[in-house]
């Protein structure tokens, strides 16, 4: 793309009043952005009012300054590429849905013609959940990630704090390819806490934004990003989520966008299962190993992710009676304790030991939750 045409897109983006819908109708009437501004006031009344034909043809204040970012952000360096609608480059999947981004500013090493030709045929399938998991929602989404990418999926998600993270540093662990779709502009990490995570993506992966360069971590613009995780996915698994939780939001998106969806259940007692057991009741497919998503989506299950846990491995382990005292929802020490039988003493040293060993994770109040580690 040549700098008149990045400008005319950019300029299509910021007039005010244009938004996704109306720009597509200008697109699919004149043929290109540029051919949009070079139309009469009379011409751009026919297809809509008269302040939208005064706004296309006023030049907007950021425009150069937009412009000339956009520019030098695109120069330093090769792994770097804004597409939009209509380019060879654009992502197919995301032809299908209801509100395809009008511009995508891509980050990584898939932006690469080489890399994308090998690598982003691969089927993708996203990964979402809660930003605050428990220890054990977080441990699955790092371990279904890990067993996806190592099957040969390329996993979607957000980039935020939680289960987004372990899902994209799951992928890189599996040795597989990860895209990251952000709510911010490409030129900005949020949570800045994942920006050694980012950097990772952009090694081996793709960060991919509608939002221009400069854009701040505007709360309105996270749930708007759903929609292109979800759609850029054969399927999307929420891992854990609360009833109101923004993971519902991608789920509910990838079902009305044809997408399978499937979720992971958890205990009754914890509010972080209540999001997935909602979606389990409403059709999603519950899933308890790797093998259940990729029967599903008609791909080989590789030998490594088809495994469950072995209980007959655990009940030769000494602790074996402790850990069955525990089961898998979180437990106080004295529960714990009517439970086995230990002393004190005894049973907070032999918890320090699982704790150590990752078999056993301390929460808050005080409690005690066993981790599931097949």
């Amino acid at each position: 793309m040549d700098s008149q045409e990045l400008q005319a897109w950019l300029r299509l983006m910021l007039s005010p009043g244009v938004g996704n819908e109306t720009a597509r109708k200008l697109l699919a009437a004149f043929g290109s952005a540029q051919a949009v501004f070079e139309q009469s006031s009379a011409t751009l009344r026919q297809l809509g009012s008269d302040k939208l034909a005064r706004a296309l043809q006023t030049e907007p204040a950021a425009l150069r300054a937009q412009l000339q970012t956009t520019l030098d952000w695109l120069q330093a360096g090769d792994d770097r590429q804004v597409v939009t609608l209509g380019d060879t480059a654009y992502p197919p999947e995301l032809l299908d849905i209801e509100d395809p981004p009008l511009m995508l500013y891509m980050l990584g090493a898939l932006v690469n013609p080489a890399q994308r030709a090998t690598k982003t045929l691969a089927i993708k399938l996203a990964i979402v959940g809660s930003r605050n998991p428990t220890p054990q929602g977080e441990a699955n989404a790092r371990q279904f990630a890990r067993a996806f990418a190592s099957a040969g999926l390329c996993i979607v998600s957000g980039l935020a704090l939680g289960i987004d993270g372990a899902a994209h540093d799951g992928a890189l662990l599996g040795g597989g390819t990860t895209i990251a779709v952000v709510g911010t502009g490409l030129d900005r990490v949020y949570p800045k806490k994942n920006l050694p995570l980012a950097h990772r993506i952009a090694r081996q992966g793709m960060i991919i934004s509608e939002f221009a360069l400069g854009t701040p971590p505007l709360m309105a613009n996270f749930p708007r990003r759903n929609r292109i995780i979800s759609g850029l996915s054969r399927g999307t698994l929420v891992v854990e989520a609360a009833l109101q939780s923004g993971s519902l939001i991608t789920a509910r998106l990838a079902a009305e966008q044809g997408r399978e969806v499937f979720a992971i259940p958890g205990s009754i007692h914890s509010p972080l299962s209540r999001g997935c057991h909602a979606l389990i009741k409403q059709g999603a497919k519950l899933v308890e190993v790797a093998q259940d998503v990729l029967q599903e989506l008609n791909l080989p299950v590789p030998a490594a992710a088809a495994g469950a846990d072995d209980d007959d491995t655990d009940a030769q382990q000494p602790d074996a009676p402790l850990l069955a005292a525990l089961g898998f929802d979180a437990v106080s020490l004295d529960a714990l304790q009517a439970r086995c039988g230990l002393d004190t003493a005894r049973l907070q040293a032999m918890l320090l030991e699982l704790e150590l060993d990752g078999q056993v994770t301390r929460l808050p109040g005080g409690l005690f939750q066993r981790m599931a580690t097949g």
